[in-house]
């Protein structure tokens, strides 16, 4: 699969290219290891609706237990092709917030596998001067499959970052 010069927009669960361009593409190995050594913040990615009800508009709404590997932080929707503002500030403030503003800080990108919304985050990510992004592709599937450790997971909330300090442009 050839890499786009962009970001994927659709179809979000198809097969994913080898790499992301400017980020490390990480083994299951790998990835275990840096999980188990807390070398890296973990960020899941997986999509998930927010509601546009009166007095929950733009809460997440998560129906189901949400698992992620253990330690990870949940910042859905943020591996949307082209983001909504609002998105894309929740994803810069909270990396920020995450790496605690060292962008030399490791952090691990995924979703499930064949997502490229993982894909998108790690790219943005490296587009935004971070210089240690590694691409989780295999994600939360085969995690499971080897039985490694895992935890459920809340969505970071949208309001929580406002209070995260300055906004990061």
């Amino acid at each position: 699969m050839p890499v786009p010069a962009g970001y994927r927009l659709d179809h979000y669960r198809a097969p994913v290219p080898s790499h992301v361009p400017g980020a490390t593409t990480l083994t299951l190995e790998l990835a275990e290891e840096m999980q188990r050594d807390g070398t890296a913040v973990f960020i899941d990615v997986m999509k998930v609706p927010r509601s546009a009800a009166p007095g929950l508009a733009g809460k997440w709404l998560v129906a189901a237990p949400h698992v992620a590997i253990s330690g990870s932080a949940w910042l859905p929707e943020v591996g949307d092709g082209k983001p909504a503002p609002e998105i894309e500030s929740y994803f810069r403030r909270n990396l920020e917030r995450l790496t605690r503003g060292d962008r030399d800080t490791g952090v691990v990108f995924y979703c499930v596998t064949d997502c490229w919304m993982s894909w998108n985050a790690a790219k943005r990510a490296v587009s935004w001067g971070y210089t240690r992004v590694h691409w989780y592709r295999d994600g939360i599937d085969v995690w499971r499959e080897f039985d490694l450790p895992t935890e459920i997971v809340q969505p970071v909330p949208l309001d929580v970052d406002r209070s995260l300090g300055p906004k990061v442009d």
